[in-house]
């Protein structure tokens, strides 16, 4: 469990920054450049996914059960990670009226896909991976929102061809991860 909490304290402290020291942040920039701030930001964030996987592997062969949600909430799981899948590709796709709408839709992606997995499973080390996920999606959002409205950022505007395109790529994400690589990846079918 200390290596799951060591790489999701990692994730925080390295995506958390702008949120919390955005001076800090355009300083630091502004020093070393953009690229070399990059790279940084790169590598720490690989080396806490490392964590996070090394962590939680090690944490599922000690499971704490704190709560045991029905097989209703699994299957309402699917429903939260295709919409996840839907918002993260929308952050890719140009021109589609979820990005003109919300601004930041795979942060959505990433509140969709946390909330889902909180509700379908009910272990000590998912509390922990999708509890933190949640938490620091709802905070970055609002902080993501507001330096927005500070700076007048309008989006382009969305279009049908857009939302299509967003769409599409989104379920064959969803579906690639249901069907084969969350049982592949993570050792568990999300359809039973």
């Amino acid at each position: 469990m200390q290596l799951l909490i060591l790489g999701l304290v990692l994730f925080l402290v390295t995506h958390s920054v702008r949120i919390f020291a955005d001076g800090w942040r355009t300083r630091s920039i502004a020093r070393i450049g953009e690229k070399p701030w990059k790279a940084i930001v790169a590598v720490l964030s690989l080396v806490s996914l490392v964590l996070i996987v090394w962590g939680f592997g090690q944490a599922r062969m000690h499971p704490h059960l704190l709560y045991a949600p029905s097989a209703m909430m699994r299957h309402l799981n699917s429903l939260f990670t295709l919409v996840a899948m839907i918002f993260i590709a929308a952050a890719f796709v140009p021109r589609n009226h979820f990005k003109a709408m919300f601004g930041h839709p795979m942060i959505l992606g990433v509140k969709a896909w946390a909330f889902g997995h909180l509700l379908a499973i009910g272990y000590l080390r998912d509390l922990l991976l999708f509890g933190t996920f949640l938490a620091w999606a709802i905070v970055a959002y609002m902080a993501a929102r507001r330096r927005d409205r500070a700076a007048g950022v309008h989006y382009q505007d969305g279009s049908i061809g857009g939302d299509v395109i967003a769409i599409v790529v989104g379920v064959a994400i969803w579906a690639l991860f249901a069907f084969w690589l969350h049982l592949k990846l993570i050792g568990v079918n999300p359809l039973q």
